[in-house]
């Protein structure tokens, strides 16, 4: 009780920050003009935030040569977008479908566009004095010509194999005065396009400083400590970006290829988390929280447990803004309870022939039982499916686990994916938890991605292991 009241203030005053922070955040529109098509969907959907790479408006028709608005709620403001277009070039034609990425913020935009054509400069134009795309077109344009030949560089010094030669030594003096040109450069153009919110996004492009020397590896270790070098963990406005998403994954595939095997994986990437966030806690709490955030997805769509471990310790920090609290307690809470030995709970669900399931009076003639998540809708899930039905169908009938196939799949989409899905894998059990990742099934079992997999005894319910992948439930099984 002691520890709560001294903590309240303190989560006050972080929410105060939070409400301060987006206090002046108003709604804007984009007024579409659309031309050269019979008629087109056009969806707005955000790069980052809650509801990142879904669509959070929605126009169903427009037709050519009027003028549709799209409102972009404030929560999302200011930040990045693609604007989707399922056009018709014709009346009773096919939709099809384009993209065009937009950066929003205080300014309400104008587009005229032809969708079949929509980054093209000749079909595609923003009003006179247009801000923010502008600003960050121009930018990317002198970008790409700055970085091509230094990038090569680093890449030449990362990699060569004669380290003490001469010629080695003066490719490092070259870049390094190249670093430093192009650092300041990346300076002078924030500081000049500072009013504009794609200024946060250029210093993702900074090019922290490198030990050349050692091995390749120890050249990689070094590239990797001065990762966090040029970026302002205090603006939070990065978080705002899909360029802070990108240059995330960047820092763990430099991880990743260290790796030599799984395991190896499975102990970098969270040593390469408490890093992260560790660096992430002296910036701003949005930014802290939006890097824990960051590595539960990694963890929990990977299923790396010793991964979640990593992050409980700043759960208990009232500073740290994540939006991912209860999922990682939830998951925390599964690692401790759902575990070998444990008996795996009951559950009463439908087949695809709506006929009823109860795992406790269900009695397989098969020694083992394996309860796979899954979604149809889910990438992940189709393609550790790829592996599993053919190993199941090569593995001896003596030898091989009945496998219940339960879908997490919610929308109509999603079910009729499920239903087409299920007919080329007939040999297994197909059951489907209607309210999907909310179900009691899902809760009982601590499922907050899919895939997942559960072997149990087929006549005690005892788990018997929690294989991540295919490869392991045959060492389990074999």
């Amino acid at each position: 009780m002691n520890n709560l009241i001294k903590t309240r203030p303190l989560i006050i005053t972080i929410l105060l920050v939070f409400q301060a922070f987006f206090a002046n955040a108003q709604t804007n529109e984009i007024k579409i003009y659309l031309r050269g098509v019979s008629e087109s969907k056009i969806s707005l959907i955000p790069l980052a935030g809650a509801k990142a790479y879904k669509p959070i408006a929605e126009i169903s028709s427009v037709k050519a040569n009027t003028e549709a608005v799209i409102v972009i709620p404030a929560e999302y403001l200011p930040g990045e977008f693609v604007l989707r277009f399922d056009y018709k070039e014709k009346q009773g034609s096919t939709p099809y479908p384009c993209e065009k990425h937009i950066v929003a913020g205080k300014q309400t935009l104008q587009l005229w566009l032809n969708p079949m054509y929509c980054n093209s400069p000749d079909s595609s134009k923003y009003q006179s004095g247009e801000v923010e795309n502008s600003t960050l077109k121009r930018f990317q344009a002198e970008l790409g010509y700055r970085t091509e030949k230094i990038r090569l560089l680093q890449q030449f010094l990362m990699e060569y194999d004669q380290p003490e030669s001469e010629f080695y030594r003066q490719g490092i003096k070259e870049y390094e005065n190249r670093r430093i040109q192009f650092n300041d450069w990346l300076a002078e153009m924030a500081a000049k396009d500072s009013e504009c919110f794609v200024s946060s996004t250029y210093r993702f492009n900074y090019l922290p400083a490198v030990n050349f020397s050692g091995s390749e590896r120890q050249r990689l270790l070094n590239l990797i400590d001065g990762y966090f070098e040029g970026i302002d963990m205090s603006d939070p406005l990065i978080i705002r970006t899909a360029q802070m998403n990108d240059w995330m994954n960047s820092f763990v595939n430099l991880h990743g290829q260290m790796a030599t095997t799984v395991a190896l994986r499975d102990s970098l990437i969270p040593a390469a988390a408490q890093k992260a966030i560790e660096k992430a806690k002296t910036g701003h709490p949005l930014v802290y929280g939006w890097m824990v955030d960051y590595f539960y997805r990694g963890f929990e769509s990977n299923n790396m447990p010793e991964g979640m471990k990593v992050l409980q310790p700043f759960l208990n920090d009232p500073t740290c803004l994540t939006s991912k609290r209860m999922e990682i307690e939830r998951r925390l809470r599964g690692m401790e309870t759902l575990i070998p030995g444990a008996e795996a709970p009951d559950f009463n669900l439908t087949d695809q022939n709506e006929s009823p399931f109860i795992l406790s009076q269900h009695k397989p003639l098969a020694n083992k039982t394996l309860l796979l998540f899954w979604s149809a809708d889910c990438g992940h899930c189709v393609e550790e499916i790829g592996k599993l039905y053919p190993w199941f169908q090569e593995t001896e009938i003596s030898k091989r686990p009945e496998i219940i196939a339960i879908s997490l799949d919610e929308s109509e989409t999603e079910v009729n994916a499920w239903k087409k899905k299920v007919t080329s894998l007939p040999e297994w059990k197909h059951l489907r938890a209607k309210e999907g990742i909310n179900s009691k099934i899902a809760n009982d079992y601590y499922i907050l991605a899919t895939p997942v997999m559960i072997l149990i005894d087929s006549n005690t319910s005892t788990i018997l292991a929690i294989p991540s992948n295919t490869e392991e439930l045959k060492g389990f099984v074999e």
